[in-house]
Formats: structure tokens, C-alpha cells, sequence
């Protein structure tokens, strides 16, 4: 039996937290899904030795980042309230 679920992302607004993380939305059918990338991945994994901000790291490595949270999802690795959150040590 295939797994036939997806997580799109359809939505290309973005904010930051009160804990300095990225938010973003992703869609699985009908269900809207919080996805959140920590300011600490960003940092180690897409600020290109610190030459970009978070922000301008997100938007440049965002179909990767995004590529993460769907691999994350579909694994089932999700917080308590149902949302995503990439952390450092996911990445590698």
C-alpha cells in the first residue's frame, strides 16, 4: 500500500515568532499545517557563513526548508500541537 499523502505549500507569506523562528503554512488536503523553522537552523544550516539574515535565508532556501518540514511531516515527527519544527540537529 502507497502513502498517498502530500504536504504543499501553497501559501508564500511567512512571519517570525516571539522565539525568533520562521512560521510558515502547509496544506495536507483540507488541514492547515503550522510549520516553524528554529533561528539556531538557520543559522547552521542556510545563513551562508552568516553572510544572510534569517529572513533572506529563508526566502533563498525555502523549497529545501519546505522540502524538510514535508519530510517530517509524512514521517509523522511532529510537536505536541500537531505542528512542524525543523531544529539543527535535523538537518544533515
Amino acid at each position: 500500500m502507497t502513502d498517498k499523502r502530500t504536504l504543499i505549500f501553497p501559501e508564500q507569506t511567512y512571519v517570525s515568532d516571539l522565539d525568533d523562528r520562521i512560521v510558515f503554512w502547509g496544506q495536507e488536503g483540507d488541514k492547515r499545517v503550522k510549520c516553524m523553522i528554529s533561528r539556531e537552523a538557520l543559522d547552521d544550516n542556510f545563513s551562508e557563513r552568516d553572510r544572510l539574515r534569517p529572513k533572506a535565508a529563508f526566502e533563498k532556501y525555502r523549497a529545501d526548508i519546505e522540502s524538510l518540514a514535508r519530510r517530517k511531516y509524512l514521517l509523522g515527527h511532529l510537536e505536541p500541537d500537531g505542528s512542524v519544527l525543523i531544529r539543527t540537529n535535523d538537518i544533515g
